[in-house]
């Protein structure tokens, strides 16, 4: 039973961090990693290279059913994700799909469609799993939900760094436009709205380092 298998959600709204705390916390454990939100990225890149529109629900429903990804990492540690043997990690990081991630999320026949594929990362000995309804919808029974937050400022200073790194060439002020928009479309959504689960311990992570947000994880993850 999926549901014997130790889980851990870590939610929370863009440039909080979740997903390389979650790989952490992951690695630590020896647990399986769900990265959700590259599931709607992917999703959402398909669109864009078929031509589909976010507003043809149909169409992405039936992308979101048959995406065929693999989560891996590459020889520098770094998350590698994996969309029909092809290495997409860097094309579904652009803003263009972040954006378009967000818009196809509120779909429910999206959201429906990855549904069985996301529990279906839930395998011995345990799952990670982040994202942004992973404590209230996805894996409502995990034993420890966490909901990770940071102010917007430092959210928006930490994906300019990230993507300046990776040399894309981008604008702190249209990042903190585009993450405001991205919490105000999460928040309002009539599906599976970005809140913290009734029973998901909240932690900003505003002028904290990787290392002592993964411990304090670890040390809840350890005394559940």
């Amino acid at each position: 039973m999926s549901d014997t298998i130790p889980a851990i959600a870590i939610d929370g709204p863009s440039g909080s961090g979740k997903g390389t705390i979650a790989r952490r916390v992951a690695e630590a454990l020896g647990y399986h990693l769900l990265d959700s939100g590259a599931l709607y990225r992917l999703t959402a890149l398909v669109a864009m290279r078929q031509g589909v529109s976010f507003d043809e629900t149909g169409k992405l429903a039936d992308i979101a059913r048959n995406l065929n990804v693999h989560f891996g990492s590459d020889e520098q540690g770094e998350q590698q994700i994996l969309l029909d043997g092809d290495d997409v990690s860097f094309d579904i990081r652009t803003e263009k799909a972040g954006t378009g991630a967000s818009q196809v999320a509120g779909q429910n026949e999206v959201r429906e469609a990855l549904l069985e594929l996301q529990r279906g990362f839930r395998r011995p000995p345990g799952l990670v799993a982040d994202g942004r309804d992973m404590g209230t919808y996805v894996f409502v029974d995990a034993g420890l939900k966490v909901f990770l937050t940071a102010s917007a400022e430092e959210r928006a200073k930490r994906r300019h760094k990230q993507l300046k790194d990776k040399g894309m060439d981008v604008s702190l002020a249209a990042l903190s436009r585009d993450i405001e928009n991205r919490d105000r479309r999460d928040t309002e959504r009539s599906v599976a709205p970005l809140r913290p689960a009734d029973d998901a311990r909240i932690l900003d992570s505003s002028g904290q380092s990787i290392e002592a947000v993964t411990m304090t994880i670890l040390d809840w993850a350890r005394a559940v």
